[in-house]
């Protein structure tokens, strides 16, 4: 049976002389290269092209770049992710990028081994007592990302946006669209449903998410609306 040819990419010392030895005396592994900087990782893929490539995540360079040019290029090889950051925004961007598999350092070397294997058969390993963090921060952004492709500005909301990107309260906006205030202060409630924002202002921030290329340029905050 042939081994699974792994690399290691790595920017401390001992830590790396740690797994290379792991993976020499692991049965069915063999070490075919190592690297200490972010460019190493396309670099080592491009040379090399091992089955499954062992990463850091802080090391000198653009890691996550690094992922994702690896992964274009070889996309049959497993990237698995060796980190101690436990910030779900880099276990999200990583897997996005590209990567398998995400292991926290602390984890005991079986885990590592797990995580290859794993990730060598087509699944996604993460962390277990990590992974239901990951699955509910990919779960919310899920949401967020349909709820706003879902959500789409009617003329009269676009309107009533671009007068609070003006710094209009309820009533100008009234008067310049030629409304009761009670009928902006309706449209006001179901832009903030609309969008998920709690006021004024996230409405404004949501409203050029949704729709980046429509509010270009225009830079102004929105007063606060004193009560009438």
């Amino acid at each position: 049976m042939a081994k699974i040819s792994i690399a290691v990419v790595d920017d401390h010392p001992l830590l790396m002389e740690g797994l290379a030895a792991l993976m020499q005396r692991k049965p069915g592994f063999s070490l075919t290269a190592a690297g200490a900087a972010a460019s190493d990782i396309y670099a080592i893929t491009a040379k090399h092209r091992p089955d499954a490539m062992i990463v850091d995540l802080n090391m000198p360079g653009d890691a996550f770049q690094a992922i994702a040019d690896a992964a274009r290029a070889a996309p049959e090889m497993k990237i698995v992710v060796f980190t101690a950051s436990t910030n779900t925004d880099h276990a999200i961007h990583a897997l996005e990028a590209g990567a398998k598999a995400y292991v926290l350092k602390g984890s005991p070397a079986d885990e590592l081994i797990e995580a290859i294997e794993t990730a060598c058969r087509g699944e996604i390993y993460i962390t277990a007592c990590f992974a239901a963090k990951v699955i509910s921060a990919l779960q919310n952004k899920a949401q967020e990302k349909k709820a706003a492709q879902g959500a789409k500005l009617s003329v009269r909301e676009d309107q009533i946006v671009r007068l609070l990107l003006c710094g209009k309260q309820n009533r100008e906006i009234a008067r310049a669209l030629s409304l009761s205030e009670k009928t902006v202060k309706g449209y006001m409630t179901h832009l903030m449903q609309k969008l998920n924002a709690r006021n004024r202002l996230e409405v404004v921030i949501a409203a050029q998410k949704l729709n980046p290329a429509a509010f270009e340029g225009t830079r102004a905050v929105p007063r606060v609306q004193r009560p009438s």
